[in-house]
């Protein structure tokens, strides 16, 4: 399961990264019921779910196209059989967004946790940004969340993500209720992902 950060508090002011290391603003965000929704064009034509299940190869295949230009590691990074562990679990629903017989994007949703959903992982690769299969994951997924008796449905995503993420959240009724900050090992420099990605996050290797 995904932790929400620890009590420690920072200082105020500047606070050194050493290099080899990234930082990044993590942002929570939650809702307590299901989100009304007026009338809106349908742009999910031809989307579709489909279950991953217990498929690790096919499960980091998403992620890294999802993920890599956000710097996506953590599932990366995991054991397999901690991510089997998951992928298997009747509490987590795995899901792969589907267009044309093509899998385009990623969610997953933690229920382990009694009387709460976390949204665990959405997102789409970067060609279908823009294209309205976002906002069909993000609605899809509060239906999914709300069909349980649930005392919140919550998310975190943070500054390397898409610059309207935190936005995009709140469109679709989430609400911010707490920030932190996350620092680990640039996944970059030990090869975990490419070199060139997410170039809007600067590499500072000494």
């Amino acid at each position: 399961m995904s932790s929400e950060p620890s009590s420690i508090v920072l200082p105020d002011g500047y606070a050194d990264v050493p290099a080899g290391k990234i930082a990044a603003v993590v942002t929570y965000l939650e809702m307590s019921k299901p989100p009304r929704r007026g009338a809106r064009r349908n742009r999910a034509v031809g989307l579709e779910l489909a279950a991953i299940g217990s498929d690790p190869e096919r499960y980091l295949a998403l992620f890294r196209r999802v993920g890599e230009p956000w710097l996506w590691f953590s599932r990366l990074v995991m054991p397999e059989a901690e991510l089997r562990d998951i992928l298997a679990s009747p509490d987590v629903d795995t899901l792969a967004l589907r267009r044309g017989g093509e899998d385009i994007g990623l969610l997953e949703l933690d229920f382990r946790r009694p009387d709460e959903c976390e949204l665990a992982f959405l997102g789409v690769v970067p060609e279908a940004i823009g294209t309205g299969a976002g906002r069909f994951l993000v609605e899809t997924a509060a239906k999914r969340a709300f069909a349980r008796p649930l005392r919140r449905f919550w998310v975190h995503t943070c500054t390397f993500d898409h610059p309207s993420a935190v936005d995009f959240y709140r469109r679709a009724g989430f609400a911010p209720y707490r920030r932190a900050v996350e620092i680990a090992d640039d996944p970059r420099l030990s090869g975990l992902l490419a070199r060139s990605a997410a170039p809007h996050v600067p590499m500072i290797e000494r």
